[in-house]
């Protein structure tokens, strides 16, 4: 899976330069417009929080943990809109720092690896856009994709008791997914092998599944599908949001973007990704997909 230094390298990097942009706990994952697109992104990203909370049936009581928490939005969401307790986890040093600093119950812990014996068992489980940085390139490669799913799959399952929900967010590869071995920066720019090579760059360590059929798979028969339904429009319009903000002009944040962009050959990268709208090609051409599954603990 991305180890800590990939995650610290996608999120932490960004860390100032986000919060600037988006919000003390602003959402860097998929919104839900539900068909309705003349929402706007922060009404989009509560409906999205209010659909998980309904999902898994959260209330004031309900114990709820958060894998690969991000900055906190779902967190925030759960303690102040319904009041319930939720625990978070995440990888990026600098994402536990902020939501610690607002108030948030954040470890810095792989998802991977946690057990009842770190912070006890949860009523309700989500994970958000993490599912998409388990599986590592090398693992892939080596065939063991679908054991390191089973085996977080595992995890959550030893987590919840019987009848416990779990909502998993994530993308995925699409139908027009090309072979690993065409991929490549050398490649014709903005040809499907040139955007996923952008793509590895600005999420290193990490290769999507194999559709939702490999993660239902994965998933059984330790917990069955609730139900299921794709994001990819939503996310298309969501990224467009991202960089409307992103661009949006405040001194402290452009010169931040200037350093990085001189010292940090990466941060290159991620400019580069986000100048020629990487994430949203592969929306639009249907190498990646997007899928929101509700699973209950058999």
């Amino acid at each position: 899976m991305a180890v800590k230094a990939d995650l610290d390298h996608s999120y932490s990097t960004l860390d100032k330069a986000f919060r600037m942009s988006m919000g003390e706990t602003g959402d860097y994952s998929n919104a839900r417009y539900g068909g309705d697109f003349s929402m706007t992104l922060e009404e989009a990203q509560r409906a999205k929080h209010a659909f998980i909370a309904d999902q898994l049936h959260i209330k004031p009581d309900t114990r709820v943990l958060d894998l690969s928490c991000g900055w906190g939005p779902f967190i925030a969401y759960v303690q102040k809109t319904i009041g319930a307790p939720c625990v978070g986890l995440t990888l990026s040093e600098g994402q536990a720092i902020a939501c610690r600093k607002n108030g948030m119950d954040v470890h810095l812990k792989d998802c991977k690896t946690v057990t009842p014996d770190d912070y006890g068992t949860f009523d309700a489980i989500a994970s958000v856009g993490g599912f998409e940085h388990f599986c590592s390139i090398e693992e892939y490669k080596a065939g063991k994709q679908e054991e390191v799913y089973r085996d977080f799959f595992q995890t959550v399952y030893n987590l919840l008791p019987v009848g416990g929900r779990f909502y998993l967010q994530t993308m995925v590869w699409g139908k027009n997914i090309i072979d690993y071995e065409d991929i490549s920066m050398d490649a014709e720019r903005n040809s499907d092998a040139h955007i996923l090579a952008l793509m590895i760059k600005q999420y290193p360590g990490s290769w999507l599944a194999y559709g939702s059929e490999m993660v239902v798979k994965t998933a059984e028969p330790m917990f069955k599908l609730l139900n299921i339904s794709s994001g990819r429009l939503d996310y298309i319009v969501t990224l467009d949001e991202w960089k409307k903000r992103f661009r949006r002009f405040n001194l402290k944040k452009y010169s931040l973007y200037l350093n990085k962009f001189i010292t940090d050959k990466y941060f290159r990268h991620r400019v580069l990704v986000f100048g020629i709208d990487a994430n949203k090609i592969c929306f639009e051409r249907e190498i990646m997909e997007h899928y929101r599954m509700v699973f209950e603990k058999v």
